[in-house]
């Protein structure tokens, strides 16, 4: 196999080599997320004043999603309609962190804030490098 070749298939994160990235990137984040939330629901209950139970639900979810978007990722060429409902599901994620914050409906931490805020920005990122992948399915 040549260089260019390598480059060309392989490395490229380009088109669907990008869709991909972005898809396993967000599958390990988010699962890492999910289990850090069933794992220690209690401890960041506390720090982000959230109640555990919502963290814990919020877990199984995310580990759960996360498994979907990795098998989506494994797929030479994942389906649109997957890739479409990941984006369409990361982008619910971004509105409902930013209607969270806004209505104070769990009234969490300012660490709590911080981090729904920072993590509603990596989905959004996420989302945005899978819509700029997705054409080339």
């Amino acid at each position: 196999m040549s260089t260019e070749s390598i480059t060309n298939n392989e490395l490229s994160f380009s088109g669907t080599g990008l869709l991909r990235a972005a898809l396993k990137l967000d599958a390990v984040l988010s699962g890492a997320n999910g289990v850090a939330y069933l794992a220690l629901a209690a401890p960041l209950a506390d720090l982000f004043e959230v109640p555990a139970g919502f963290l814990r639900a919020v877990g199984a979810v995310l580990v759960v999603f996360a498994a979907a978007v990795w098998l989506t990722a494994a797929k030479e060429r994942p389906a649109r309609a997957a890739v479409l409902a990941i984006i369409v599901l990361n982008a619910l994620w971004v509105v409902d962190s930013i209607v969270l914050l806004a209505t104070g409906a769990y009234d969490p931490s300012a660490t709590g804030s911080i981090w729904t805020g920072l993590q509603a920005a990596v989905v959004a990122g996420f989302a945005a490098l899978q819509i700029k992948g997705r054409p080339a399915l």
